[in-house]
């Protein structure tokens, strides 16, 4: 499951869950720290760590398969807000 982060293109952000893995960013984006200084990626395509163990937090070092990290790679259930927001793209049902 990707999830885009602005509008199609060649250049869009996009994230990338991998199963029991890291999150993988692709496309144009900025990494900031919670003080707003960029952290440098170095590339167009870098690894998040999810699973916390990773010596070179925010990136990726494999560390989850040491760890046993284990995730799906979408949600196991659908969030509440991405069901209204459908709705209210669906527009009005004829029930009313």
């Amino acid at each position: 499951m990707s999830v885009p982060l602005a509008d199609e293109g060649d250049d869009v952000p996009t994230i990338t869950p991998y199963r029991d893995g890291p999150l993988i960013l692709r496309g144009s984006f900025r990494i900031e720290d919670q003080d707003g200084n960029e952290i440098d990626p170095g590339r167009e395509t870098v690894a998040l760590c999810r699973c916390g163990k990773s010596g070179l937090k925010p990136f990726c070092d494999g560390a989850h398969r040491r760890a046993g990290f284990r995730a799906a790679s979408g949600p196991s259930r659908e969030r509440h807000v991405a069901a209204l927001r459908r709705a209210d793209l669906d527009g009005p049902s004829d029930d009313a």
